[in-house]
């Protein structure tokens, strides 16, 4: 053996300055939140940490983690490619599949305080709900939508319903052809909270089924709803209690998040 012949050990391999990371480090990362069954809370804290871990979360987590909590939901949104793009970007998905916006007031509901957004902690999207919330002409779209996120109403008995929903390929659904259609203006005063894509009032445009009140356990006249450009859907309504007859317990094609 030559004595001179030092042993050499291999060096870590330096992170890159800028541009991608490596793709073991991207694998390590997968796993770390594989192996704690995608925590959305954990993973919006390792987004927050620097430019390149939100570029490796917009690039890959966000959507491994919509994929892995609602794969039923995301293969019907996103056909047969579910590792290709989707409309807004994977982040606004998943942003809507786990926050709930809360409720302001405006022209349509005059709340005395304004019900702050929170993460829901279980959420059930259903494609059979979001049928109630399209006008017949329009029932060809696929629409998921979510239960309502009850909220109280300060100083009053009444309780807000905060609701969410995502349509596939929007820009060529037929809702989104109606509206243009019908020239309904985009609001110049809201935002979609999930995309902060311009958007469209289905009640400025008139174009809330009535089968959407009952679905939801609400009075007539007493819901409003916004649809953006990217397909994303929030809105809030006033919650009566529903008697037994009333409620739908068809769970058969929801995906529990």
């Amino acid at each position: 053996m030559n004595t001179n012949k030092r042993l050499r050990f291999n060096q870590p391999s330096r992170l890159p300055s800028s541009g991608e990371s490596g793709i073991e480090n991207e694998r390590v990362l997968v796993l770390v939140f594989e192996s704690i069954s995608w925590d959305i809370h954990t993973l919006c804290a390792i987004a927050s940490l620097s430019r390149r871990f939100c570029a490796i979360a917009r690039r890959i987590l966000w959507r491994r983690l919509c994929v892995n909590r609602a794969p039923g939901m995301v293969a019907a949104l996103s056909g047969s490619d579910p590792s290709g793009r989707i409309d807004g970007g994977w982040h606004a998905l998943a942003k809507l599949m786990f926050f709930c916006g809360g409720g302001e007031s405006n022209r349509y509901f005059n709340l005395s305080q304004p019900s702050p957004g929170h993460f829901a902690c279980e959420s059930r999207f259903s494609k059979t709900s979001g049928r109630f919330f399209l006008p017949k002409n329009c029932r060809r779209d696929l629409l998921y939508m979510s239960d309502p996120c009850e909220h109280h109403a300060v100083g009053g008995d009444e309780h807000l319903g905060v609701f969410r929903g995502v349509f596939r390929d929007f820009m060529r659904s037929k809702t989104r052809e109606c509206l243009v259609r019908r020239q309904a203006a985009l609001e110049e005063k809201v935002r979609c909270p999930y995309c902060g894509g311009r958007v469209w009032s289905m009640t400025a445009a008139r174009l809330i089924p009535k089968s959407a009140a009952r679905r939801l356990g609400s009075r007539e006249g007493g819901l409003e709803f916004f649809v953006c450009v990217n397909g994303h859907l929030h809105g809030t309504c006033w919650l009566i209690p529903l008697s037994t007859e009333e409620e739908d317990d068809d769970n058969s094609d929801g995906s529990v998040i």
